[in-house]
């Protein structure tokens, strides 16, 4: 029997704010039209889209979540010591891959950071309202070549819109696809 892939979403935002007027319609539409969706399996949007998007019944793709280590791992006395930060993984991720890579926020495009995987593991990308890691996501999806949507109610990304489709609500970034 073969396994169809799903094609994976990631949606990236504040690690701090649910956004949940934002995350929960766009991860139960996720769920709804048979993607998969991956994120770095913490707090905020993270956690409030993969809640949203395991509400719905029936759904054929995952929730995936690329956890970063919660200090360096260069030395075997390092490695010996490995663990997530405290709030990982969320408890709606499904498949978590733990990762040795520690650098978040903005050093979030430094090479050990876990937001090279995230993005390169996506086929799109949605970016929400959020602080720098989100930022470099958005650059990071910029520069690997990433379909993006940007929602940006407030104008929160529009530096990007050269570069990326932005939007104002969920509906029109759906819509984008």
């Amino acid at each position: 029997m073969t396994a169809k892939i799903r094609k994976m979403v990631a949606v990236i935002g504040s690690g701090n704010d649910g956004l949940t007027h934002l995350s929960q319609p766009l991860g139960r539409w996720l769920a709804e039209n048979g993607y998969s969706l991956i994120n770095g399996g913490g707090s905020g949007v993270m956690a409030a889209t993969a809640k949203a998007f395991c509400s719905v019944e029936n759904r054929k793709g995952l929730v995936v979540g690329v956890i970063p280590s919660s200090s360096p791992c260069s030395s075997s006395a390092e490695r010996g010591t490995h663990g997530s930060p405290p709030g990982y993984p969320n408890p709606h991720t499904e498949i978590c891959i733990r990762t040795h890579l520690h650098l978040t926020g903005n050093m979030g495009k430094d090479i050990a950071s876990r937001n090279h995987i995230i993005i390169l593991s996506a086929d799109k990308v949605i970016a929400l309202p959020g602080g720098p890691g989100t930022r470099s996501e958005i650059e990071l999806a910029i520069e690997y070549k990433k379909s993006l949507v940007l929602i940006s109610p407030a104008g929160e990304w529009n530096c990007f819109a050269d570069s990326a489709t932005t939007v104002k609500t969920v509906q029109e970034a759906v819509e984008k696809f």
